[in-house]
């Protein structure tokens, strides 16, 4: 999953600076730390940014993931959103999306893209 995933297409919390003809983790140059079936941790170089993709859900419509930049010595997340993970077709990159679907093993934390306003419309 992490190396079909457009980066550029989550929420800008956790994307890095958008760039000409970079879309995946490796054409940004982050490498997995760790992976496993349903969860990986990759790291951009120089350790500048890391983040943990952890799989939720499965379904025919998509795939929900818990995306979050793991706090320093493993502390508590600075930021941590539910993305819904779609493709085309096979041949294509997984885009994601903020989710509004919550799971109690991935507690929103931290910012978002949302536009509402405070009063929450």
């Amino acid at each position: 999953m992490v190396e079909k995933l457009d980066l550029t297409s989550l929420p800008s919390t956790f994307r890095p600076k958008k760039e000409k003809a970079k879309k995946t983790f490796a054409d940004y140059r982050f490498t997995a730390q760790t992976v496993d079936e349903n969860e990986a941790v990759v790291e951009a170089a120089g350790g500048v940014k890391r983040l943990a993709i952890k799989v939720l859900d499965e379904r025919s419509s998509g795939i929900y993931v818990c995306v979050a930049e793991p706090g320093e010595n493993g502390g508590p997340a600075k930021t941590q959103s539910v993305i819904l993970l779609k493709r085309k077709d096979s041949n294509t990159l997984l885009k994601g999306r903020e989710s509004w679907r919550e799971f109690t093993a991935c507690p929103v934390v931290g910012g978002s893209d949302s536009t509402t306003s405070s009063y929450g419309y």
